[in-house]
């Protein structure tokens, strides 16, 4: 909402205006006669945000299987003069081999982007650097995408022909030239069909680019006859059709690359030592996907010219210089920060002991806790003093110590516990969140139903109120008697979680039968918004480019 609400508010806006836009009972009038089904998943996108391109699946599967079969039919259709299906045959293999060749650029273009940030990792001291710089994730992987689209055409200047060149009576060149675009075009093509089949409503850009690679194709086959195929002339004619799909191509996948940048502040700290690797390596993938599929349609005719050794060595250098650059630029900033997860923990028992209290602390990227007290000294001294800090000198919290925002956190790897005093918490709460059992355990057809009150104590501003249960639960008394799938917290066995949300001022009542007399064990971790004056200050301590998210969490256990 943030980083793209202006683009949101466009895109409701369309679709609220929509003449497609359909009531609840219009939408089931619809389905049942036959207009739509509750499966079908329509493709649509819009050009340059100036008008939206909309069309059901059925008419997907019969635009989308067009390329293909043309695909298909060429090698018949080109050699249909000669009247043998031996030359078809041989410009079939032709074809799949430039097919081959296509796709092998196309995968060399993600992997030697991931090789590259890979290396450049090992003698960085950060990662990331290019989450504040979005311009630089371009500048580092675009260039040596470039070197792996170009590989394969610049080793294998000779194309494998099977065809023979004086039966047909074509240059060698021609055919090779016939052969490299129809292979791109056929991957192309398999492409888009690979998405409708799959049952993604996407598709929509490998169909564009073979729909413009037609009529690109023709008007350079028939520039050839005039200029011949050396010529720039009718290396123009080849692109120039290309160009309203090729800036279409630019436009969305850079969106899509700049959008996944903007993400990857938020997607979780992988465990080490390959976590440190991910968000590089998947940006240099996207990247490089992005460069396959902007600069691929272009291979067939203009790889020839772009394969010189010259210009090659020059785009090395680009990568080299990227690298150099890179290693000045700081990876955060108060538009792009640093997102840390800063959790007050107060352990209770019943409703007014403190067995324990302790800051955590997990951050969501790859940058770890480290990096934070780094930058961060007044704060690694404030939790700390003097003494080393790293994660062999700090005790690390497990994924339990979370349990108040599940399932967010599936994103920390290490999170650390630093001690702190109880006395601030003695004062500002007189009850603490706890549980009691309002009447006796009854017994019935040999299952256990616990008849239960929740209160949140004396809590201040309550957030959410989660729910951890263990044990044989066989129906509760939320969602309409339907128990979820267990889920699995940290080391603990399969558990079922409800959440509470939102604060009440009466206590939350509710039952859970149990299936055998084993017993249920209760896990409570209410969130509060309210922080204590320590927690404050501490917060107060953290740069401006550090986006500290900070709560308290009161969490219990009760067994039943």
């Amino acid at each position: 909402m943030q980083a793209r609400g202006d683009n949101l508010f466009s895109v409701m806006k369309a679709f609220a205006n929509s003449s497609k836009l359909l009531t609840a009972q219009e939408r089931e009038s619809f389905r049942a006669t036959g207009g739509g089904s509750k499966g079908e998943r329509p493709v649509f996108f819009d050009y340059f945000a100036q008008f939206m391109v909309f069309y059901s699946r059925r008419q997907a599967l019969v635009f989308h299987s067009i390329p293909l079969a043309i695909f298909l039919l060429m090698p018949v259709l080109l050699r249909l003069p000669n009247g043998s299906l031996l030359h078809s045959f041989r410009s079939y293999c032709d074809f799949f081999k430039g097919l081959l060749f296509h796709a092998s650029g196309i995968i060399l273009a993600i992997l030697f982007p991931v090789t590259f940030s890979i290396l450049r990792l090992m003698f960085a001291r950060q990662s990331m650097n290019w989450f504040a710089n979005p311009y630089l994730a371009f500048l580092l992987f675009v260039p040596c995408s470039l070197v792996g689209l170009l590989v394969p055409r610049f080793f294998w200047r000779q194309f494998p022909l099977s065809q023979d060149v004086n039966a047909l009576a074509l240059s060698r060149e021609e055919l090779a030239d016939e052969a490299r675009f129809w292979g791109a075009f056929g991957f192309y093509s398999l492409l888009t069909m690979a998405y409708l089949v799959s049952g993604l409503s996407g598709g929509f850009v490998t169909f564009l680019l073979s729909a413009f690679m037609l009529p690109a194709w023709i008007c350079f086959y028939l520039s050839t006859k005039f200029f011949g195929h050396q010529s720039l002339r009718s290396t123009a004619c080849y692109v120039i059709p290309l160009v309203p799909c090729l800036t279409y191509s630019v436009y969305f996948g850079g969106f899509l690359a700049v959008f996944l940048i903007e993400k990857m502040g938020m997607t979780g700290s992988h465990p080490p030592p390959y976590g440190y690797f991910v968000p590089d390596a998947i940006v240099a993938a996207v990247v490089g996907l992005v460069t396959g599929w902007c600069f691929g349609p272009l291979l067939p005719v203009v790889g020839k010219w772009l394969t010189k050794s010259s210009i090659v060595l020059f785009l090395l250098h680009g990568s080299v210089l990227a690298l150099a650059v890179s290693s000045q630029l700081f990876p955060y900033s108060k538009d792009a920060p640093k997102r840390i997860v800063f959790q007050h923990t107060v352990q209770t028992r019943d409703s007014n002991q403190i067995l324990d209290a302790s800051f955590d602390f997990a951050v969501v990227d790859s940058n770890s806790l480290m990096f934070v007290f780094e930058h961060a000294p007044e704060v690694a001294k404030e939790l700390h003093g003097n003494r080393e800090l790293s994660f062999d000198t700090v005790k690390q919290s497990d994924l339990e110590t979370w349990k108040g925002i599940f399932p967010i956190s599936a994103l920390f790897s290490r999170s650390l516990k630093f001690p702190t005093k109880t006395e601030e918490i003695s004062k500002l709460y007189r009850y603490f969140p706890h549980i009691t059992a309002r009447s006796p355990v009854i017994t019935d057809e040999g299952s256990r139903r616990v008849n239960l009150e929740f209160s949140t104590g004396s809590l201040k501003e309550v957030w959410v109120a989660v729910l951890n249960i263990t044990g044989p639960l066989s129906n509760w008394s939320f969602a309409n008697n339907t128990v979820p799938a267990p889920v699995k917290v940290g080391n603990r066995p399969p558990s079922y979680i409800c959440r509470l949300s939102g604060s009440s001022h009466e206590n939350w009542t509710f039952w859970l039968e149990a299936s055998s007399s084993e017993p249920l064990r209760v896990d409570i971790a209410v969130v509060d918004l309210y922080l204590t004056e320590s927690t404050k200050k501490l917060k107060g301590l953290f740069p401006s480019w550090m986006d500290v998210t900070t709560f308290t969490s009161f969490m219990s256990s009760y067994v039943f």
